[in-house]
């Protein structure tokens, strides 16, 4: 009877057992996934001001982060960690997307997460090509007018080109303005943190996340210009939408101002890596 007893318990335990694991399993993953991408965003922003003050030749994007971090001591092994880390996002994301934990969540919202996975999922891979040797291959700004072009030629390709530009300036909107209106401190665990700690993480995330958005509607405005003139050389990666700040009437300011926001977010990232409910 005792001994059936045990093993009974023990049969019952292990389900809630496993599922514990997972959800360990999975949040590391995701707070892996934040560190990486706060990594990228700050070595842009400090790119970016580099291209502002005129001190720097190296391309404001991914591609420019990942040669940075390759010259470095140890740099191999610190592309090998990003892999790991943006894989780690992928399978959070698509976690997020497949698993049935959370039924209140919108079809909607699934969607999104399924699409952030496929995402990082690329990132990963790109990344991983480039720290085994493979290169870098097209710049951001040359892919972004190959994927224009090619599009281009399609039937009614002016439409959808015009279409996918509206769409990114929706996203770069949507991102500033829930920056703006603080909506990230729902999803921080802001209970733990001091006074003092929650202001800064408010302040990384607003200017950051502002600035984030500008550079997404940024670059779906050149992709609507790209439409419109059916030139896919007017459509810009990160690195061309960030130069193009400097051509505004307040000159390079404006890039300065962006850039330091870009490097805020890759902070609030590591905040979200540390204080996000995962």
């Amino acid at each position: 009877m005792t001994t059936s007893r045990v093993h009974g318990r023990r049969r019952a335990a292990r389900p809630g057992t496993r599922r514990s694991a997972e959800r360990q399993t999975l949040t590391a993953a995701g707070r892996a996934g934040f560190a990486a991408r706060g990594v990228v965003y700050i070595l842009i922003g400090v790119l970016a001001v580099r291209i502002a003050l005129g001190s720097g030749g190296e391309s404001a994007d991914r591609q420019g982060a990942l040669a940075q971090i390759a010259a470095q001591p140890f740099g191999k092994a610190m592309l090998w960690a990003l892999v790991v880390g943006f894989g780690c996002m992928a399978l959070w994301r698509g976690a997020r997307a497949v698993l049935g934990r959370e039924p209140r969540r919108k079809a909607a919202s699934r969607a999104l997460d399924g699409g952030r996975a496929l995402f990082y999922a690329s990132v990963c891979w790109a990344t991983a090509a480039y720290a085994a040797g493979g290169g870098q291959g097209s710049s951001g700004n040359a892919q972004s007018q190959d994927w224009t072009a090619s599009a281009l030629e399609l039937s009614y390709g002016r439409v959808l080109v015009g279409a996918a530009g509206c769409l990114l300036i929706g996203i770069g909107a949507v991102l500033a303005v829930r920056a703006a209106m603080r909506r990230f401190l729902r999803q921080l665990d802001t209970g733990t943190m001091s006074h003092r700690t929650k202001q800064v993480v408010t302040a990384l995330g607003v200017g950051g996340g502002v600035a984030r958005g500008v550079v997404f509607a940024a670059a779906g405005i050149f992709i609507v210009v790209a439409a419109v003139r059916f030139d896919p050389h007017e459509a810009k990666g990160v690195d061309a939408t960030l130069r193009s700040f400097t051509q505004t009437p307040v000159g390079p300011w404006l890039l300065v101002a962006v850039a330091i926001g870009m490097v805020l977010f890759g902070v609030f990232s590591f905040a979200s890596a540390r204080w996000r409910r995962l």
